[in-house]
């Protein structure tokens, strides 16, 4: 393997999809309870990839340049062999000729965390959105496929609901984003509020703060409501993965618009009750219309 992947940082490569995926203790990993075993194992090779990339561009050992090298890396080992390449990367190969997933798909994904290695502020809330498009909707437009959709409409399902996936984490993580030199609010937001970069890296909480995050998180909840409306009623239950991670990040959202906003001072997350709740709210609602389905 290429000089650049053996860095430690990217030792986790080597590890198998299910291990990799276990160690991230992410939200989305949650979602999988209800897929069926094939299936569970597809996502997990998909979202392994998805947490190994994102190690590159986050990685603390790696410079600029070594980053944009193991990134070019795994672009290239979606299309062919390289040479001592991790185990993973077959499995992705796999996965793509398995669901015959759109290599360009991935590589969008390649491309939104490259995006973090030099675009550290965005002008406008469009700018911001192809951020979030390609590392939050572009994963969902893998992830779909691999669950399974009958409605082309479902595309648009993935696109929304990542968006508001995304905006959630952008206003969770404004504190700890801000001290990795990131701020992610666009800057023609900070203006329409008066809140300046300024009072944002020295931590000011005050009333504009407050009016400003209350802003993005007003644009999170839109993102919301356009995913279930364009959620066709035949892929409910298929969607059912993506309707756990929604369910757990509105939960996670009403939390912090409840607060008020102190990301700051605080680490904002749900109990692990909370999200058995949540889980199994979804879960139920699925059944309920697997029982509509067979009774029509």
């Amino acid at each position: 393997m290429d000089s650049v992947l053996k860095k430690p940082a990217l030792r986790r490569a080597t590890l198998n999809a299910a291990t990799i995926t276990r160690q991230s203790k992410s939200n989305l990993a949650l979602a999988f309870v209800s897929l069926g075993r094939e299936r569970k194992r597809d996502i997990t090779i998909f979202y392994a990839f998805c947490r190994v990339i994102d190690d590159i561009a986050d990685s603390s050992e790696l410079s600029a340049v070594e980053k944009r090298v193991g990134l070019a890396k795994w672009r290239q080992m979606l299309h062919a062999t390289a040479q001592d390449e991790p185990l993973l990367a077959r499995d992705v190969r796999q996965l793509i000729a398995k669901y015959s997933l759109p290599a360009s798909m991935l590589e969008e994904i390649i491309a939104g965390v490259e995006m973090d290695l030099s675009a550290l502020r965005y002008p406008t809330f469009e700018e911001l959105r192809i951020y979030c498009y390609r590392v939050a909707s572009a994963v969902g437009l893998v992830s779909i496929e691999i669950f399974g959709y009958r409605n082309q409409r479902c595309k648009q399902y993935a696109i929304e609901l990542g968006l508001a996936l995304q905006m959630t984490n952008i206003i969770r993580d404004v504190g700890k984003d801000m001290q990795n030199g990131r701020i992610y609010l666009p800057q023609e937001d900070l203006a329409r509020f008066h809140y300046s970069e300024t009072e944002l890296t020295q931590r000011q909480y005050n009333e504009r703060f407050v009016q400003l995050m209350e802003f993005q998180a007003r644009r999170a909840r839109q993102f919301f409501a356009n995913a279930a409306a364009a959620l066709p009623a035949e892929d409910r239950r298929a969607m059912t993965p993506a309707e756990i991670m929604g369910s757990v990040y509105r939960g996670l959202l009403q939390r912090i618009e409840l607060d008020k906003f102190r990301v700051f001072e605080k680490d904002y997350q749900l109990s692990k009750m909370e999200k058995a709740g949540r889980i199994a709210a979804q879960l139920f609602k699925s059944s309920l219309n697997l029982t509509r389905r067979t009774s029509v």
